[in-house]
């Protein structure tokens, strides 16, 4: 019998299939991309996108399906992940070995455990700063802050209504979020 070996960033580099990640030491195939998920995706990185631009915010390297390769055997692929311009000064290129400090996942149907559970233990344990997640279907979102070394919730919206469709969420409370047009208004 042979032992199971643990997968590394060279097995996914040599990983003949663009669509994988590393997880927990196995290439995993991601979900096929639903309309959902690209429309929240997009209207994400829309909202987001003062915070990228010298003219706005700024302060922010904002990328999409990015891959960061966090230790010998993780290296998800993140739908959306951002740096402080603060912390890392040049835009990082690659597969990037530096840790964001704002994650954002689509969750998507029959995958739901990387997405709650496995990445947000992993990146709880590599200290990223702040972490959302967003169900296109249901309309949701829920956004964590590190606090201590865990993750407190800081924002849970579901559906929005008129109230709720504008938000300030840390890390990028200095503009107001559209909600309502992320989740599919």
């Amino acid at each position: 019998m042979e032992a199971f070996k643990l997968k590394t960033l060279a097995d996914l580099l040599d990983a003949s299939d663009e669509r994988v990640e590393l997880i927990d030491g196995e290439i995993v195939q991601r979900p096929m991309a639903r309309m959902e998920h690209g429309l929240a995706q997009h209207r994400a990185s829309v909202e987001l996108g003062p915070f990228d631009r010298p003219s706005g915010p700024g302060g922010w390297w904002i990328a999409s399906e990015v891959s960061v390769h966090y230790s010998a055997h993780q290296c998800p692929t993140h739908d959306l992940a951002g740096w402080r311009k603060e912390r890392l000064p040049e835009r990082p290129r690659g597969v990037v070995e530096i840790v964001p400090d704002w994650v954002c996942e689509i969750v998507s149907p029959g995958h739901e455990r990387k997405d709650t559970l496995t990445l947000f233990l992993l990146l709880q344990r590599q200290q990223v700063s702040y972490y959302w997640l967003i169900w296109p279907e249901e309309r949701s979102l829920v956004a964590w802050q590190l606090d201590g070394g865990s993750y407190r919730v800081i924002a849970s919206v579901a559906a929005p209504g008129p109230d709720e469709r504008k938000m300030r969420i840390p890390p990028f409370d200095a503009v107001e979020i559209d909600l309502g047009y992320i989740l599919g208004d």
